[in-house]
């Protein structure tokens, strides 16, 4: 893990995606089990030495504009993972345990309540 700079300096991590917090997690849970799938796609594409020459594994699609984000979850568009709900509603930030929170319907979230 010593790649990582902030787990020398802090205790916690933050994920953000178009502006929302995705995922907040200790330091060390974060990185050996990430819970949402941009969490993951993050991880997954750091360079390792061991891969050698191989392509870097990318996350598929653009990051969305912030003047036209997609309805629903801002990562849905990119996520393999997505399913209808993730496309109509925003998942609410919700507590896993008493350590971790995640943003995705996968994980249990449910939709964040919308006035009208």
């Amino acid at each position: 893990l010593f790649p990582f700079p902030a787990l020398f300096r802090s205790d916690r991590v933050l994920v953000m995606y178009a502006g929302q917090i995705v995922e907040e997690a200790p330091c060390t849970d974060l990185f050996e089990s990430p819970l949402h799938p941009y969490t993951e796609g993050l991880l997954k594409s750091i360079p390792r030495l061991e891969a050698g020459k191989k392509p870097l594994y990318t996350i598929e699609g653009n990051v969305p504009n912030a003047m036209d984000l997609p309805s629903g979850c801002r990562f849905h568009p990119r996520c393999s993972f997505a399913f209808d709900l993730c496309r109509e509603k925003v998942p609410k930030l919700m507590s896993v345990n008493e350590h971790r929170k995640v943003r995705c319907f996968l994980r249990g979230s449910q939709p964040e309540e919308v006035e009208a």
